[in-house]
């Protein structure tokens, strides 16, 4: 295999919607946050694919419930990564912030982003331009979603604001894999918080068209959440306005205040 070989990557789906994201380059793989082993096994027989390492974004079971299953049938000296914390069973490195993950095969390097919120010690992985990476990928777990962020279970607003305030500050052209197919409905949200927003207008056309074909909505960008996705646009007038309307607050002085009244509408949405 040429080193040089582009990396696909391509959501396994699991559960009712859940995407185990895998990168290979034609034989060898990683996956990500696989929470059932099952449907990962049966794609790597399928594809005749080695599996050479699992990366994990959190503790939560849904991202994790497959990680002793895959080592129980595949070796158990398959590196897992994952945050500091419990609830990662097999993780045998511990990645935090800025760290390098040097992947061989599939030849990728990784950079490390904390971003609690979610829960607290939620991380993301980066992978910058590289001679098989045509664009720059991020896979962000739940902090991020199209269209929308992960509910903040341990995590506060502020701790959101902040890490989607690092999402926002790489390439606007990053490919975003989030790993819930939660779109429509997280467009349906944003469209109650920004119903001018013709960017989102046609984004949701889009998105519709996607799901009636039984294609996922993701990998979107960087640059789309930006016009689209009302938590990473909490700077913007027209959200500020209406988070003022539905709290009733006058002043909302930071992003990370007017983050926590729009996540607290959503979740009652």
């Amino acid at each position: 295999m040429d080193k040089n070989t582009l990396l696909q990557v391509w959501p396994i789906p699991a559960f009712d919607d859940n995407y185990i994201w895998r990168i290979h380059d034609g034989s060898a793989a990683l996956v990500v946050d696989p929470g059932d082993a099952g449907p990962v096994l049966k794609y790597l027989e399928r594809n005749k694919l080695s599996l050479s390492g699992i990366l994990i974004t959190h503790h939560h079971a849904d991202h994790t419930g497959g990680i002793l299953n895959l080592l129980e049938a595949l070796g158990s000296d398959l590196p897992v990564y994952g945050p500091v914390g419990d609830g990662i069973p097999g993780r045998a490195v511990v990645a935090m912030q800025d760290d390098k993950i040097e992947i061989p095969s599939p030849r990728i390097s990784l950079k490390v982003i904390e971003v609690p919120g979610h829960t607290l010690t939620h991380i993301a992985y980066f992978a910058n331009m590289q001679a098989n990476v045509v664009e720059p990928m991020l896979f962000c777990g739940d902090t991020l979603f199209a269209s929308g962020c992960g509910r903040l279970f341990e995590g506060t607003p502020t701790q959101m604001s902040e890490s989607l305030g690092k999402f926002a500050s790489l390439p606007k052209n990053t490919l975003v894999y989030c790993t819930h197919e939660y779109t429509l409905s997280n467009i349906r949200f944003a469209l109650a918080v920004e119903p001018n927003n013709l960017n989102l207008i046609s984004w949701s056309d889009r998105a519709h068209s996607l799901r009636n074909q039984k294609l996922p909505t993701l990998p979107t960008t960087i640059g789309q959440e930006l016009q689209v996705n009302p938590f990473m646009r909490c700077d913007q007038p027209e959200v500020i306005a209406m988070a003022k309307e539905v709290s009733g607050q006058d002043q909302l002085p930071t992003t990370a205040h007017v983050l926590a009244v729009i996540r607290a509408w959503k979740d009652r949405f």
